[in-house]
């Protein structure tokens, strides 16, 4: 592998008390997640999925997924954390992903313990788990299968999420830690941080833990961090953003007739030819 221009996940996990994450489906995302301050880039699977007006439900491939992600950490200085789903197969095919992410600059993945073809989290109706003896050997294959030592595998539990006990996703994670998780994430879509609150009081930290405060967006980051979290993903905030922006932009300016209504409120062309970094470009060709 070539060497970095941009952190590694895991130097950038070392160098902070707590990692802040934004999500994106694209390299525009990523610029102004980075910034806005934010130390890494979630390469949403959600988001991504949205782009192409599909489900989030394993429809695209792991190649889509990767260009994606590979797209968002060419233009970034701060490390992009590629959420991987269910592995895209079984252990050959964790191995492949490794290899190809890993290939293509991406320093840190996530993978869940969902059979595939997963569903999002958030939707309605039962979500079934894959064993956790089994999960626990994808988990040590991802990491036999990397070649450097900066690769991070962060090992997501959907216990919680398929109405699982606390007890239940605290014995996932010890188990995926133990298997070689570099992190392990605990993912809940309680209205309320208790669940994720009742996992912190309870985890022994032999691994970092990630959060997803999508349900429960209330919590500071001062309080999470003082509750011993390493790792909030704000995993579709600008997803989210983006459609009502997007919505109420093209309704003003088709009932209007014209543009006024807007321009003072959407950003300028010249700030996009700063984000382009446009001017760099045209330097080059003198």
């Amino acid at each position: 592998m070539q060497r970095l221009s941009y952190p590694s996940f895991r130097s950038v996990l070392a160098e902070n008390e707590i990692v802040r994450v934004a999500g994106a489906n694209h390299a525009l995302g990523g610029l102004l997640a980075e910034e806005a301050g934010f130390q890494a880039v979630w390469s949403s699977s959600l988001e991504v999925s949205a782009s192409r007006g599909l489900p989030d439900a394993s429809i695209l491939s792991m190649t889509e997924y990767l260009e994606a992600a590979a797209n968002i950490q060419k233009a970034l200085r701060i490390p992009v954390v590629a959420d991987c789903d269910t592995g895209y197969g079984g252990k050959l095919n964790i191995a492949h992903m490794v290899h190809e992410f890993e290939a293509a600059g991406i320093t840190a993945i996530c993978v869940e313990d969902k059979l595939f073809p997963k569903m999002n989290s958030f939707v309605a109706g039962a979500q079934t788990l894959l064993g956790e003896q089994e999960f626990a050997a994808r988990i040590a294959v991802a990491k036999q299968a990397q070649s450097t030592g900066e690769m991070y595998v962060i090992a997501r539990t959907e216990a919680l999420i398929s109405g699982l006990t606390v007890d239940v996703a605290l014995e996932r994670c010890r188990i995926y830690a133990d298997s070689g998780a570099d992190a392990v994430l605990v993912h809940s879509k309680a209205k309320s941080r208790e669940q994720i609150a009742s996992f912190l009081q309870g985890w022994d930290f032999r691994v970092p833990v990630v959060i997803v405060p999508t349900t429960y967006p209330d919590w500071h980051i001062d309080e999470i961090k003082q509750a011993g979290v390493s790792v909030v993903i704000y995993a579709n905030q600008g997803l989210r953003a983006t459609v009502r922006a997007l919505r109420d932009t093209y309704r003003s300016v088709y009932e209007n007739g014209d543009s006024m209504a807007v321009e003072d409120s959407i950003a300028s062309v010249q700030d996009v030819f700063r984000l382009q970094s446009l001017e760099t470009w045209q330097k080059l060709d003198v």
